[in-house]
């Protein structure tokens, strides 16, 4: 991903919510299920990771995009912001 395509997701994922949340149990399999899931209705994903969970988040970030095979747009604050390309037609176009 160039960077121009990342500043784009960043831009588009500025004013979205959070989809899901991490807590204190942290990357469980439920959550990386929760993800996957999350994907197979949109591309974009910003994920909130609580107070209460002790991880580091850029190592979750990293392990989450490993296990879901998306692509790690930013890590912001207790905010991770995941993308993965649609199979369907409803694609975000890239620059």
């Amino acid at each position: 991903m160039t960077s121009k395509q990342r500043a784009y997701l960043k831009s588009l994922a500025a004013p979205l919510e959070s989809t899901l949340q991490i807590g204190k149990s942290g990357l469980t399999p439920e959550v990386t299920e929760a993800v996957r899931e999350a994907f197979n209705t949109r591309e974009l994903l910003k994920i909130n990771v609580l107070k209460s969970c002790m991880d580091d988040i850029r190592t979750t970030a990293d392990i989450l995009s490993e296990r879901t095979a998306s692509q790690v747009v930013q890590v912001i604050g207790k905010k991770i912001v995941l993308y993965k390309e649609s199979r369907d037609n409803k694609k975000i176009e890239l620059p």
